[in-house]
Order: structure tokens, then C-alpha cells, then sequence
């Protein structure tokens, strides 16, 4: 099916055409891991899964991959402040982040690189930067020059004469122009450091990402995406020192997400005006989050609010409430399995998102089939068509990440749920009561 989508890169709507026919090759930024995801963090997580898994519900493949930066100033400064070495930073703050990965219901990545598991591809990387005149070493470190390359500001639309010295660019005196950037930081400090001719040092951040992209895809990837403060200076600069070594821009397609705001004004941990991820969905159901930032347009930002996440709360539990009820009622009956997908309903859901991953139209379509199951459970009761529209809510579901944690019933757990109803029916409220705390107990959802 045709797919368009906004590409930052050329800033304007263009019809998918995949590089492989039916494989999505896909790089996201992710993180630098010195502390906790907070909520805004979440929003590249969420929505590339759900990029991701809408392609593969149409029969892609995908390969996606996101990084770690295990490496950096902050990690450094953040094993001094808890007295632990760098590596148990990282490894602390993977684990976090794979623990709210795995609860926000995103599907596992092709791979997670980690910047230290490739040093020395960075290395000859710079080297032949340097080779190739598009870098030079000066002082302690090593630049990228930016008037190498024709078409530096392709991306975000900077003119290299009108960068500043501390516009979001390195500072110092030693570059041969305000513009050129860091690639390799030779360095005596207590910090993790790597032996090479360029010096003993720490790379630069801007290489890591171009480097990982070419040492796994080997070449042009579909689409590279991350958050839209990420395409100045990082993108911009992957991009650079791509065109310089292989005259390709990495991705035919650049997709950003907005931020998440809180009370209008951008998060920061530096700053500490953040709600931690974590903790959010700890209060609220994953899945309320999800519905959060997949209800906005990702190119949009989201300006959070307590009465905003509790509002999708109320949503979420709405849908649960449904598809609870409708399991049941196909589990007593014996039908959870004899469904068939809705066709034209999957065709018009797939055709909205389609359209530059609208999936705030895909959350509609969960409403309205929602409202077309109560209607048949108070009136007709058609367990065929039921157990269709099972089928078709399922499907929708799982290509937005919004899963309900349900279990079939135990033949004793069916037994208590079928004396439930029948004193329900009977109008036997004292009994319906015992057998509903009963279930409720068991920790049974009706």
C-alpha cells in the first residue's frame, strides 16, 4: 500500500519507496544512558515502535536499530557523583530503560548497539576523515571541517556563515573555523579513555551514530528518525561526515518527532524539570501513556499535564473495560478463536495511518468498533460477528502497542464467573457480591 510521510530532510510529503521491496531498514537515535528516561524521552521510543510494528502489520520486514551511548561527559561526571566506574553507570541505566521499553509493550530491535562495542570502527572512521582532508587534528583534538563538503545544512537549514561560536557548536581556539566540530577529544582526565594515533581520548558524539548505521546496514538506510532537537547539530553532522566519506546523505527518509513540554517549557534533566518515565507509568497504565503520545501528531508537541495523562487513563480504561467484557462473553461461549478480520474496517484503519503515521485516526477507529461491540452485546448478541470484531479490535491494538493483560480462565475460575452471572441474572445481588469479591481476589479482570 502507498505510505507518505514527511520527510525533514527534503520538507515535504513523499510517497515510502523502500531501498529492498518489503524490508524497512531503520536507525533511531537513543540514548545517553547517566539517568533515567523522563516522559519526553518516551516519545521516540513510542512512536518508532509503532512506525515499526504498522510496517511490519502491512508484511514488512524490519530491521530497526537504536543505539546506546555509553560514553560521555555526563556518564563520567555521574560515576564520580554515585562512586561506581563508568560501565556500572551505563550498565544501570540500560537496564532502566530496557525495564520501561519492555513495560511500554515496544517490540525488542533488531539490535542495540553500544558506542564502546565500536571504537575501533570509530577510529578508522576518523582516520580517514583526516586522510581524505575532510578532518585535521589541531592541538589536542581532532576536527571535522565543515567547508569540505558543499551542501553543509542540508537538514536543518543552517548556512555554515551564519553559525556562531556557542550557537549549539563547539568552542575553541584551536579549530581552523568556528563551524568544525569535534570528532576525536584526546584527553588526560580520570574519565574511560581509548588508545589510538589520534591520541589517547573519547570520540566525539557525532561520529558514533554514522559510524554504527554503516558498520550494521553497510550502506543507505530507509529512515533515520529521533527528536526533532536532534537535527541540529547531531543529524546535521552525521550527515556531514557521511557526504564526506561516501557521498550519501544515510537515510532517503529523516523523520522527527516534537517534544513533550511541561507547562510549556521544554524538559530538562540539567535543569531537573522532569517527571521520570518510570514513575509515570507506575501511577498510570502504560498503555494511557501510549495513547498520550500516539493521540497528538508527531511532528506536534504535547505540552503535559497531570489532567492530560489522567484523561487518557480514562480512555485506556474505557477500551479495557470493552475488551474485557467481550472476552469473556467469547471464552464462556467458546468463540475467542473463530473470528475473522473485519477486511474493510483493517483497510480504512491502515489507510489513515498511512498517511504520515496518523495514528491519533487509528485510535478513532478503536473508539468507533468499540461502540459497535457494546451495541451488539445489549441488543443482538451475535457471537459470529463478536467474535469478528475481537478479531479486528485485536489487530488494531497491536499495531498501536496497546496491549490488555488478560488470561484465559481456569475451568474452577469459569465455574465461579458462570455462578457470578447467573446470580447477576437471578437478581440475587447478595450472592452476585460474595462471588464478585471472590473473583476480584483472584485477581480475575470481568
Amino acid at each position: 500500500m502507498e505510505i507518505k510521510l514527511y520527510n525533514s530532510l527534503t520538507k515535504k510529503m513523499e510517497v515510502f519507496k523502500p531501498i529492498n521491496e518489503n524490508i524497512l531498514t531503520m536507525y533511531v537515535c537513543g540514548p545517553t544512558v547517566y539517568n533515567h528516561m523522563h516522559i519526553g524521552n518516551g516519545r521516540p521510543v513510542v512512536f518508532f515502535d509503532t512506525v515499526r510494528r504498522f510496517f511490519e502489520h502491512i508484511g514488512y520486514k524490519v530491521l530497526y536499530v537504536s543505539n546506546f551511548t555509553d560514553i560521555d561527559d555526563k556518564i563520567i561526571k555521574a560515576a564520580k557523583a554515585e562512586n561506581i566506574t563508568e560501565l556500572e553507570v551505563s550498565d544501570k541505566y540500560i537496564d532502566a530503560y530496557n525495564d520501561v521499553v519492555r513495560r511500554l509493550n515496544c517490540k525488542p530491535n533488531y539490535l542495540n548497539p553500544r558506542v564502546t562495542e565500536c571504537m575501533d570502527d570509530i577510529v578508522n572512521f576518523i582516520e580517514e576523515l583526516v586522510n581524505k582532508d575532510h578532518a585535521y587534528t589541531k592541538g589536542d583534538d581532532t576536527y571535522f571541517r565543515v567547508r569540505s563538503i558543499d551542501n553543509y545544512g542540508m537538514l536543518s537549514g543552517q548556512k555554515v556563515d551564519d553559525l556562531k561560536a556557542g550557537a549549539r557548536i563547539d568552542v575553541s581556539s584551536d579549530k581552523e573555523d568556528n563551524s568544525d566540530f569535534i570528532l576525536w577529544k584526546k584527553t588526560s582526565d580520570d574519565g574511560i579513555k581509548w588508545s589510538s594515533c589520534l591520541g589517547d581520548g573519547r570520540p566525539g558524539w557525532h561520529t558514533e551514530c554514522v559510524v554504527m548505521i554503516d558498520k550494521i546496514f553497510k550502506g543507505m538506510i530507509d529512515i533515520h528518525g529521533g527528536g526533532n532537537d536532534l537535527k541540529f547539530p547531531h543529524h546535521e553532522n552525521e550527515i556531514a561526515q557521511s557526504i564526506a566519506l561516501h557521498n550519501h546523505s544515510i537515510a532517503n527518509y529523516w523523520l522527527h518527532n516534537a517534544r513533550v513540554d511541561l507547562n510549556g517549557e521544554k524538559m530538562s534533566k540539567s535543569l531537573g524539570n522532569v517527571i521520570w518515565l518510570k514513575d509515570l507509568i507506575t501511577e498510570y497504565s502504560p498503555n494511557a501513556y501510549r495513547l498520550m503520545i500516539l493521540n497528538s501528531g508527531y511532528r506536534q508537541s504535547i505540552n503535559y499535564s497531570p489532567e492530560l495523562i489522567q484523561s487518557f487513563q480514562k480512555e485506556w480504561d474505557k477500551i479495557e473495560r470493552v475488551y474485557v467484557s467481550l472476552y469473556r462473553k467469547l471464552e464462556q461461549n467458546d468463540y475467542l478463536d473463530k473470528g475473522n478480520l473485519i477486511e474493510e474496517k483493517i483497510a480504512a484503519f491502515d489507510k489513515s495511518i498511512a498517511n504520515d503515521f496518523n495514528f491519533a485516526n487509528g485510535i478513532t477507529a478503536i473508539y468507533e468498533i468499540n461502540k459497535e461491540i457494546n451495541k451488539e452485546i445489549r441488543s443482538g448478541q451475535n457471537l459470529e460477528l463478536l467474535a469478528n470484531l475481537f478479531k479486528t479490535l485485536n489487530e488494531m491494538l497491536e499495531v498501536l502497542g496497546l496491549i490488555v493483560d488478560i488470561k484465559p480462565l481456569t475451568e474452577g475460575e469459569k465455574t465461579l464467573v458462570n455462578e457470578w452471572t447467573i446470580a447477576r441474572q437471578n437478581r440475587d445481588f447478595e450472592k452476585a457480591d460474595l462471588l464478585r469479591k471472590q473473583i476480584t481476589e483472584l485477581g480475575i479482570k470481568m
